[in-house]
């Protein structure tokens, strides 16, 4: 059950900014305990809801009957939802925060929708996004065919609308006739829960949530486009977990090489990098935070060539066996803009000997996307098996 996991956003984003200082908790009882229907908000009580909150008030807010959400979860009890419309209000302040919807969300899975009150009018102000194992992968699913910018208002509430149909689905933010963003699941349609997150460290105010199960009609579904990087290596091979810190010492490499075991294989996605997080759980309440990739070079000759390659959030390379890079490209990593999005930044001149080559690239992640990508501009004398 999703009810199971880690918090969301609890190793995301927010997860950099969160304060764990504890506020008093009030309660205020709501009187509405009824049927849920597409015409009727769903009451905050305990009836309806589970609530894995840091702290929240219920409270009459701006005219709405709502809830003040800071930090953690409140999940819809009793409802499965495959295909419908979502629908709420949330009050945004100009502060860091990530408020937004979980649905057809179940053991460390789900699609997902949030916001970035703090980014208004950037192309970054919102995120959609598959839940992958406890993680979310914004790092890989970047740009216009996951986000739009918005202006937003800090002095209302802003109404979000959520139609999902399927393989797809849209949103409409403030009543708009025509959908900011039409997008495709990465994922087989499940059935799931629908789970609301609040702000992180700045609490929001969230109200009128309504769900209606009935599958909507999608019009104007216009769904952006990405360029695919051209002759990637479309596979990688994905060793056991294991904790980055073994890695330190590079006499200890092989050994710890030779004590992997290598059940698991992942592909690229969208043309850009492969999402380790397809096949490796996270999260599992242990230190381990890494993965060896491999791809084996056969070369036609001994020569040197140059490995062009992409990574999330830290890297060491090994080439048959010898430490030969090791990199950061975490969120902030380079100075506090950075956001370590997936990209072919990186290269490394690899000599080669004749034959079978074993190329490594020891994966640690913290949040964001668990990824690794490369390829070989010239190809010519090289093949990877």
């Amino acid at each position: 059950m999703f009810s199971n996991m880690p918090i969301p956003f609890r190793h995301s984003e927010v997860n950099c900014k969160m304060v764990r200082k504890k506020l008093t908790t009030c309660f205020l009882l709501l009187s509405l305990v009824g049927s849920i229907t597409a015409q009727e908000a769903i009451p905050f009580d305990t009836a309806h809801w589970a609530f894995r909150t840091e702290s929240y008030i219920l409270e009459n807010f701006k005219g709405k009957d709502a809830i003040y959400l800071k930090g953690g979860t409140i999940e819809l009890k009793d409802t499965r939802f495959l295909n419908g419309t979502i629908e709420f209000d949330v009050f945004l302040k100009e502060e860091q925060a990530f408020p937004g919807v979980y649905f057809r969300a179940y053991e460390r899975q789900a699609e997902q929708f949030f916001m970035r009150p703090h980014l208004s009018g950037k192309p970054d102000a919102n995120q959609t996004a598959p839940y992958v194992n406890g993680i979310t992968p914004w790092q890989l699913y970047f740009g216009s065919k996951y986000s739009f910018p918005y202006e937003y208002n800090y002095e209302d509430w802003t109404h979000v609308k959520i139609l999902v149909s399927d393989d797809r689905a849209q949103v409409f933010l403030d009543y708009a006739e025509k959908p900011n963003l039409s997008w495709n699941f990465t994922k087989p349609a499940r059935t799931g829960n629908i789970v609301f997150a609040g702000g992180g460290a700045s609490a929001v105010h969230l109200a009128d949530i309504k769900i209606d199960l009935n599958t909507p009609t999608i019009n104007n579904f216009e769904p952006g486009t990405r360029e695919p990087i051209e002759n990637l290596i479309q596979e990688w091979q994905i060793s056991d977990i294991f904790e980055e810190k073994i890695l330190d010492n590079p006499s200890d490499i092989k050994q710890v090489i030779e004590e992997r075991t290598w059940e698991k294989k992942i592909q690229v996605e969208e043309g850009v990098a492969a999402n380790i997080s397809r096949q490796v759980v996270l999260y599992d309440g242990t230190p381990r935070n890494t993965v060896f990739a491999k791809i084996t070079i056969n070369s036609d000759k001994k020569q040197t060539k140059l490995f062009n390659f992409g990574y999330s959030d830290r890297v060491v390379a090994i080439l048959n066996g010898q430490a030969i890079y090791k990199g950061t490209n975490k969120w902030r990593s380079r100075d506090y803009r950075y956001l370590g999005t997936i990209g072919m930044f990186d290269g490394i001149y690899l000599d080669l000997k004749k034959g079978d080559n074993t190329l490594l690239f020891a994966v640690s992640e913290d949040f964001g996307g668990w990824l690794i990508t490369g390829k070989f501009d010239d190809d010519t004398g090289v093949r990877v098996k």
